[in-house]
């Protein structure tokens, strides 16, 4: 059998967080839950997901911060990156993309289109 994918969630919503891990395991990937970007920053060093869900406003370090020392770190240059966050704004999506993401979902969202985007991704390799 194939390994499984490994995706790291991070929210400090507890509802966002366990509705994004369940959809995505439900879609057969191995899902990693944290509550703050510290805690997903040291998620992402020790388990090298594929693909990391940030929100970008949380506890500690943002999803910003986490995404930044993600492409500062040659080891996880495959790791694809979805930004999962309230802020909408132009300059907000700018940032976001500038800093390095794949991808950028606002909240609210469709948890259906999320799972489309990261098999997407994924699949674009």
């Amino acid at each position: 059998m194939a390994e499984q994918t490994v995706v790291v969630v991070a929210d400090d919503d507890d509802d966002i967080r366990d509705l994004v891990a369940f959809k995505l395991e439900n879609a057969g990937y191995e899902v990693i839950s944290v509550a703050d970007g510290d805690s997903a920053w040291d998620r992402v060093r020790e388990v090298r997901p594929t693909l990391a869900v940030l929100d970008v406003m949380m506890p500690g370090m943002s999803g910003l911060d986490v995404l930044r020392e993600i492409r500062a770190d040659e080891s996880l240059a495959e790791t694809k990156v979805i930004l999962l966050t309230a802020r909408s704004r132009d300059v907000d999506v700018d940032a976001g993309f500038s800093s390095g993401a794949d991808d950028y979902l606002t909240k609210p969202f469709s948890p259906r289109e999320l799972v489309h985007r990261v098999s997407s991704l994924l699949a674009r390799g």
